[in-house]
Order: structure tokens, then sequence, then C-alpha cells
């Protein structure tokens, strides 16, 4: 297939641009869809001419439709897009790209989906049905899947779908809430996930971060013991990757330390750990749930985070070497491979 792609490069090279654009078009609809003409101009950057002229050629093509909601995608044309879904990742080069990330952080396995998710919010959708996709495949009976909040966490539970490979999934939430909004909370993720997978779950209802007081006395309580007993021993963990100043303003920090960040000193954060750009934890947070060291425990360690502006966040945590997989987008991968 590469060598027809390179072939069409050189001999049709406006073919496949506007392949391209009318593979990404019937993307963004099946993804978002309904939606009006502006707001897909706006979210693919293209004018609004442009898209109604695309729109023209797919509805006279029978793969969309418009309705009083918006453009929608029909049946036809959600059999066009998986059909060419191979061919198109191949022609952007995103399997290339996977394969240099992979070697540049040293793990097992790397999606990346097209876009960048800082600018172009059905990026992130995309992202979590990826990541939900891969979930399905890797659980097993029995299976503990422990997963943080976030608002890419909160993606991947809108496209968790019913698992039928698997008996007696329990999901789990990694740590407690840290006073967000509730909707990208772990709890009301792991909830959410499992509900739509139609398995098990337990909630951990304890406040994160927390005094060391408090938080010998929380972990003693029966009730916490017994989840957190469950969530020490996950077989897949789930998590987001946090820009260090960022989630130390959403944690309250004091300003001395916030101050210390602002220095380069913290790139990156997961679990309540702050890390520099060589993975070294330079901070941690007193959290009721998983721990770095239960990360060895697990089968897998899925990280999914995406946007140019966490490439280095991605990085730093990456250099830590407890996680195997990573699901971001194209512009974080373009990123990572230029060291930047």
């Amino acid at each position: 297939m590469r060598s027809i792609i390179d072939l069409q490069k050189k001999l049709f090279p406006d073919v496949l641009t506007i392949m391209q654009r009318r593979y990404a078009i019937l993307q963004f609809v099946k993804t978002m869809g309904p939606l009006g003409r502006r707001t897909l101009a706006e979210n693919m950057n293209l004018a609004e001419r442009v898209v109604r002229g695309e729109i023209e050629f797919l509805q006279s093509q029978g793969l969309i439709f418009t309705t009083t909601k918006g453009v929608q995608i029909t049946e036809e044309g959600l059999d066009v897009h998986e059909q060419l879904k191979a061919f198109m990742l191949e022609a952007s080069e995103i399997s290339v790209l996977e394969q240099r990330v992979r070697e540049t952080l040293g793990i097992d396995n790397c999606i990346v989906v097209p876009g960048n998710s800082d600018t172009q919010d059905w990026v992130k959708q995309e992202m979590g049905k990826r990541c939900a996709q891969l979930l399905e495949k890797m659980l097993h009976p029995n299976c503990t899947v422990a997963v943080t909040g976030g608002t890419t966490m909160a993606a991947l539970a809108a496209a968790m779908p019913p698992i039928h490979t698997a008996e007696n999934v329990m999901f789990v939430p990694a740590r407690g809430g840290i006073g967000e909004q509730v909707e990208n909370e772990a709890n009301t993720i792991c909830a959410a996930m499992a509900k739509r997978a139609k398995s098990q779950y337990r909630l951990l209802y304890v406040p994160d971060p927390i005094g060391e007081e408090s938080y010998q006395t929380i972990i003693e309580e029966p009730s916490v013991k017994e989840v957190l007993s469950i969530i020490n021993r996950s077989d897949i963990v789930i998590h987001g990757i946090g820009d260090a100043m960022t989630m130390a303003k959403r944690r309250r920090t004091p300003e001395p330390l916030v101050e210390q960040f602002k220095s380069g000193v913290a790139v990156s954060e997961a679990f309540g750990y702050y890390f520099d750009a060589e993975g070294n934890v330079v901070h941690r947070v007193r959290t009721v749930g998983l721990q770095l060291e239960d990360l060895d425990k697990a089968e897998s360690v899925i990280a999914i985070a995406g946007g140019a502006s966490k490439a280095r966040a991605i990085a730093s945590y990456f250099k830590l070497g407890r996680n195997n997989i990573l699901v971001t987008d194209e512009a974080a991968a373009n990123q990572l491979i230029k060291g930047e």
C-alpha cells in the first residue's frame, strides 16, 4: 500500500488532498453529527464555501444527508469511512508516526489519532473511542480496570461499548476526587464506563488530596479499605497525564510551590506525583488510591493524553517507564518525536 500511496502523491497529489479532506469530513460528521455547516467549517478550519461544496458532493454520493438538525452520515457513508480507514491512516503517515513514538518512548504500543485536541474538540472524542476499542480487546474474565478522572477520560467513558467478550469485569476509580466538575471525577467516569459496558463497579468516596493524619485514618475505614484492596490489584490501569502547572492550580497548591513549579522544576503530573523533565519525582500529594508502585502489578498501564501543549508532560512522565501503551493525537506525537 505504501508504494501505491507514494506513486499517487507524485502523479495525483491533488486527488490525495481531496480524499483526505473528504475523509476528514466524514470522520467529523460520524463522531460529532448532526451538526451545522458553520460548526463543521470552524472545526475543520475550512472556508464555509469549501465545506458547502464538499457537503453537496458527499450528499450526491449518498454518504451524508442533511436534516433540520444538521449534517449526518448515512449507512453507506459509514461503510465507506470504515473501508478507507486503513488507507487514510497509511496515507497520512499515522502508522509511521505511531512506530516512531513507540521507539522514542520505548513502549509496546501507541495509537495516534489525526488532529490536535488542543484546538479540535472532536479529536479528544476520537481518542476516547480508540482507547475504548483497545480496552475491549484487552479485557478478560474477572478483570479489574482502574480509571482516573479528566476530560479525556470522560471522552473514553462516553465511547465505552457493551462488553460481550469477558465476564465479571469490575471498574474502579484509581483515586478520590479533587473537587472539580463532577462529570470529570474518577468516580463519575468509573460508573459511566461500567454502566455502558454493562459491568460492575465500586466507588471511592474520599477527597484528593488529603493530609497525612487524615490519610492514615481514612485508609483504615472498613469500606475504604475494601475498595482499596480491589483498586491495588487492578489488572488494567487507564489514566491521563496532567501538565504540572495546570494540576497545581486545580489542586489549589500553595503559592511558593507553584512559583517553584514555574521555574520548570515540575513538568508533568499523574496519580498525585509531580515529575521533572527527566521523570524524577519532585513533589508528591498524598492521595487515597493507586500509588506509583502499584502500577508494577498491573498487566497493562494505558495513558491517554493529547494536544501539542501536552507533549512535554507526556515525555516527562514516560521517562518513568511504568506504562506500556499511549493513546495520543498527531500534534502531540509530532512534538514527541522532535523531542520538544
